[in-house]
C-alpha cells in the first residue's frame, strides 16, 4: 500500500511482488477513500473546487453532526 500510496504503479508492483497474475496484487492493495479522492480529482481535476467551505466556525452545524 505504501507503494500504490506514492503513485508506483500496480503493475511494478506485482512485478517487485514477484506475483504472476496482476489480480492477486489487487488483492492486498486494496485503496482507501484517500487514494480514491486524488484518483478522480488527477483525472477530472475541472471538479476541485477551490472555495471549499470552512465548518469548523458553524456552531449548530457542528452541534448536530456530534448529535448524530
Amino acid at each position: 500500500m505504501h507503494l500504490l500510496h506514492r503513485g508506483v504503479n500496480l503493475v511494478y508492483i506485482r512485478d517487485f511482488l514477484r506475483h504472476i497474475d496482476i489480480a492477486l496484487t489487487e488483492i492486498y492493495t486494496k485503496c482507501d477513500t484517500e487514494v480514491k479522492r486524488k484518483a478522480i480529482e488527477n483525472a477530472y481535476p475541472e471538479l476541485i473546487q477551490n472555495d471549499i467551505p470552512d465548518w469548523h466556525n458553524n456552531g449548530d452545524l457542528l452541534a448536530w453532526l456530534n448529535s448524530l
